[in-house]
């Protein structure tokens, strides 16, 4: 009996360490997943992007498994119509893919992994939306004045301003070319950009 009463008193103490060790570690890992989320929403919402899709995203994006609407609801305190909404924008993107779970009628959603991928998706879009629909319209502006034509009155005037128009249309092109090989099926003109970046510095 004396020597039973010291073993049960010293395993009762592990217990509650093991339990404080595990809160401890709980609480930092949900605390910098949710400043990861808040960063990742704010930047979203300078680039133009919906703040709670941002916010979905980097969800799926750090807890690294799938996650259902409902668990997205829970976790971000959005309504069911803001989380349908940023999943369906995600996955028309490519940024998430749906998942299955054997014996579970919900749907689940898995964020892509691979960084430069992620890049790559968002380069796309932000090409498709801002890039692309500057080009068309200043090529439009550019056939306003047609081309150049000497014998025209004022043609000095028209001259200087398509010479204006025809380098600000030179530069837009090549930086839309720059983003054509960084969205490229290949996926390694960002990554070669940002090493030969790394190397001028």
């Amino acid at each position: 009996m004396l020597e039973r009463t010291p073993m049960n008193a010293s395993a009762k103490p592990h217990r509650a360490a093991d339990h404080s060790r595990q809160g401890r570690s709980g609480q930092p890992l949900h605390e910098g997943q949710n400043r990861f989320v808040s960063i990742w929403g704010e930047m979203g919402s300078s680039w133009g992007i919906p703040r709670t899709m941002a916010e979905v995203h980097a969800l799926l994006y750090i807890v690294g498994q799938p996650l259902n609407t409902d668990q997205i609801m829970e976790r971000l305190s959005i309504s069911r119509g803001s989380a349908s909404m940023s999943l369906k924008s995600l996955h028309d993107w490519g940024l998430i893919s749906r998942v299955h779970k054997r014996g579970d009628r919900k749907e689940y959603y898995r964020a892509e992994q691979d960084v430069w991928q992620v890049f790559r998706i968002i380069t796309r879009e932000r090409k498709r939306r801002e890039i692309d629909p500057v080009l068309m319209a200043l090529h439009d502006c550019r056939d306003l004045t047609g081309p150049r034509r000497p014998q025209d009155a004022g043609d000095e005037q028209v001259e200087s301003h398509n010479e204006r128009l025809d380098r600000m249309i030179e530069f837009i092109e090549l930086i839309d070319s720059l983003a054509d090989q960084f969205v490229s099926p290949a996926g390694k003109g960002l990554q070669l950009a940002v090493g030969l970046l790394g190397k001028a510095v």
